[in-house]
């Protein structure tokens, strides 16, 4: 794994945690592949909420690939 782009990619989550704590959730970083796809997993209330997906089209991946223009796509997986 590629310890600059796993950092970047933490960083850039740092900067959405605190909206999703907000509404009692969280986001944990799975894995950064080597096409730079992001994995998530998404955790508390966050987690099964009906809303998720905008959350993380809407939310998630458009801060990433802001704050990372090299990402590919983020991804929600469950374990």
């Amino acid at each position: 794994m590629d310890v600059v782009k796993y950092q970047k990619v933490e960083d850039a989550l740092e900067l959405i945690r605190p909206y999703l704590k907000a509404d009692g959730g969280d986001i944990s970083l799975v894995e950064v592949t080597d096409d730079f796809v992001v994995k998530v997993k998404l955790l508390g209330a966050c987690n099964g909420c009906p809303m998720s997906y905008q959350t993380m089209k809407n939310g998630v991946e458009q801060v990433l690939k802001k704050e990372v223009p090299e990402l590919k796509q983020v991804i929600t997986v469950e374990n």
